[in-house]
C-alpha cells in the first residue's frame, strides 16, 4: 500500500504507469462540448450514498425511480462503472481529487486525503480556479472532512437527527438489552416515517438545492453545484407511501444468497456496519423475514431519495437551466443485499464496487442511451473538465470518457481497478475486465495470499471461485501481469 508524500505527488505527472497504481496526467480532447456553446457550461454534481445500479433505468422494471430513470431518457447510462474502493470516504476522495486510494493514502473513515497529499486540487476546487462558484449541500465529502478550498462558501450539511427513528428511547433500551456498545448505539436497520418528506434530511437537502439555484441562476460566474442525498444509506428510513410502492409479498431475497465456492475467507466481511443496529444479530445469519424487510426498505429508501432528485431536476427545468448544464448522478459505491452472503459494502465484490453512473450534458449527441464501457469513478473528473472546456491538473489518474456521451459504443479501457484493505497488512486489488473479475490479496511484502476469478460471461453474480482450477492457470497468471501493468496499461490508445 503506497502513500505518497508532497514531494512525490507533486512530481506524479513526470512517473510512468507502474505496478498497481502507476500516475497517468488526465486526457483531454481538443474540441469539446463546451466549446460549441456560448457560454460556460454549469454542473449538477448529484452524490448519492450507497447506490447500487438499484433503478428502473438499469432494467430493473419493480424499482420505482422515475426522477433518475427520466435524467437516463436525456443522456448515457453507464451499466459498468466501478468505485476505486467500496467504502464511503475512501470512494468520495478518490473521485473528487481524481486520485487513486494508493494516491491519496485514504482507505478508511479517518483519514483526510490532504494529511497525504496537500496541494491536490480536487475536482470542485479545479472548476472554482478556473472562475466557477462552487457550492456544496450535504454529503460530499464524508461527515467531518470536509475540504474549504473546494467551495467558494461553506458546506451546508441538513440536520441528520431528523427521521433515525420514531422513537429514539425505545431503540437505546433495545441496544443496551442487547450488549451493544454504547458508542454504537443505533436504532431499527429501517422504518417508516411519519415525517414530510421535506423534514427528512434528503427533503431538506432538496429544499437547499432548490434554493441554491434559484440564487445561482444570476450569478455572473458558471456553478458547480453538488448536492449529496443520504438514502439509501442505512438506516432505510422513508414515508408510508414510498415502502407501499413495494407490497411485502413482492420483496425477493437476493438470486445468490450464499458465498461463493471456494472463496478465501479473506475476501468476506462480517457486515459489522449493519450489525451494529438494535434488531440485527451481532453474530450469524440474517433470517428470511429480516433479509426481505432490508430490501423492502433499501428498496423504500432508493424511492424516497430519487424524488427529492425529481424536486431538484424539476427545479432547474423551471428556471431554464437544463440546455446549459452538465448533470452528473452517481452512487459513491454498490451495496450487497444478501449478494454472496454478503450486506452492506467493505467488498471487492461485484455487487460492492460496481454503482449507478447517468450523465447527460447538453449537445451530447446519445440520448435514452446505455453503455457497456468500462469506466471509473476517477475517471469523472477529467471527463466533467473535457466537457465544460477546462484544463485538468497533471495529477490526474483518472481517463475521460467524454466520448461516449456521443458514442456509447466506444471503449475507454480494458479494465477496472478497485482495491479493499483488510487490515494493515493486507489489500486486495481487484481488476474488471470485459469478461472477468480478477483478485488478488498481497501482504505487507506484496506476497499473494489469495486469489479469486470469477468468469462472468458464465456465472454474472460471481458464485464460483475458479481462480484455484487447474484448467484456469493461463487466464490467471494473464490476468496477473495486466493487473501489475496497472490502470495505465488498460487505457486504449495509451
Amino acid at each position: 500500500m503506497v502513500n505518497l508524500n508532497r514531494r512525490r505527488f507533486l512530481q506524479m505527472s513526470a512517473l510512468a504507469g507502474v505496478g498497481y497504481l502507476g500516475g497517468m496526467r488526465g486526457t483531454r480532447c481538443e474540441d469539446t462540448i463546451a466549446s460549441t456553446t456560448k457560454k460556460p457550461l454549469n454542473v449538477l454534481f448529484i452524490a448519492i450514498d450507497d447506490l447500487r445500479p438499484q433503478l428502473g433505468c438499469y432494467g430493473l422494471p419493480e424499482m420505482k425511480t422515475p426522477a433518475l430513470d427520466a435524467l437516463a431518457g436525456q443522456g448515457v447510462v453507464f451499466d459498468r462503472a466501478y468505485c476505486q474502493q467500496a467504502i464511503c470516504s475512501a470512494s468520495r476522495s478518490s473521485l473528487l481529487t481524481g486520485c487513486r486510494p494508493d494516491t491519496t493514502g485514504v482507505y478508511d473513515l479517518e483519514t483526510h486525503f490532504r494529511s497525504n497529499i496537500p496541494e491536490v486540487v480536487t475536482l470542485p476546487q479545479c472548476f472554482k480556479q478556473q472562475g466557477y462558484y462552487t457550492q456544496s449541500l450535504g454529503k460530499i465529502y464524508h461527515p467531518g472532512y470536509d475540504d474549504p478550498p473546494s467551495w467558494s462558501e461553506a458546506a451546508w450539511w441538513p440536520d441528520r437527527t431528523l427521521g433515525l427513528t420514531a422513537d429514539p428511547e425505545a431503540a437505546k433500551a433495545e441496544a443496551d438489552k442487547s450488549g451493544k456498545k454504547k458508542n454504537k448505539q443505533r436504532g431499527p436497520s429501517w422504518e417508516v416515517s411519519a415525517l414530510e418528506d421535506s423534514i427528512l434530511p434528503d427533503g431538506q437537502t432538496a429544499d437547499k438545492a432548490i434554493s441554491a439555484l434559484q440564487t445561482l441562476k444570476y450569478k455572473e460566474k458558471p456553478f458547480f453545484l453538488a448536492v449529496g442525498f443520504l438514502k439509501p444509506h442505512l438506516p432505510f428510513v422513508a414515508p408510508q407511501k414510498y415502502y407501499d410502492l413495494y407490497p411485502p409479498d413482492s420483496v425477493r431475497r437476493s438470486d445468490s444468497p450464499n458465498v461463493p465456492t471456494d472463496v478465501p475467507e479473506v475476501a468476506l466481511t462480517r457486515f459489522g456496519e449493519l450489525r451494529n443496529y438494535a434488531d440485527i444479530p451481532k453474530e450469524g445469519p440474517i433470517t428470511e423475514e429480516k433479509a426481505r424487510e432490508l430490501v423492502r426498505g433499501y428498496y423504500a429508501a432508493t424511492s424516497y431519495m430519487d424524488a427529492q432528485v425529481g424536486r431538484v431536476l424539476a427545479e432547474l427545468d423551471r428556471l431554464g437551466l437544463r440546455e446549459n448544464t452538465v448533470i452528473v448522478a452517481w452512487g459513491d459505491h454498490g451495496w450487497h443485499l444478501g449478494d454472496n452472503g454478503q450486506w452492506c459494502k467493505h467488498t471487492n465484490f461485484e455487487r460492492a464496487t460496481r454503482s449507478a453512473l447517468i450523465m447527460s450534458a447538453p449537445g451530447g449527441k446519445a440520448k435514452n442511451a446505455h453503455s457497456l464501457a468500462l469506466v471509473e469513478f476517477v475517471d469523472i473528473y477529467p471527463t466533467l473538465c473535457e466537457l465544460c472546456g477546462l484544463t485538468p491538473p497533471d495529477t490526474l489518474e483518472g481517463t475521460s470518457f467524454a466520448p461516449l456521451l456521443d458514442n456509447p459504443e466506444a471503449l475507454v479501457k480494458t479494465a477496472a481497478f478497485s482495491q479493499y484493505p483488510r487490515s494493515h497488512n493486507v489489500m486486495g486489488y481487484s481488476m474488471r475486465t470485459d469478461r472477468y473479475r480478477f483478485t488478488e490479496w498481497l501482504d505487507k511484502d506484496r506476497k499473494r495470499i489469495a486469489k479469486e476469478l470469477y468468469d462472468h460471461q458464465e456465472d454474472p453474480d460471481e458464485n464460483h471461485n475458479l481462480a484455484g482450477r487447474e484448467t484456469m492457470g493461463e487466464i490467471v497468471e494473464a490476468l496477473s501481469v495486466k493487473m501489475q501493468a496497472g490502470w495505465r496499461g488498460a487505457v486504449i490508445g495509451k
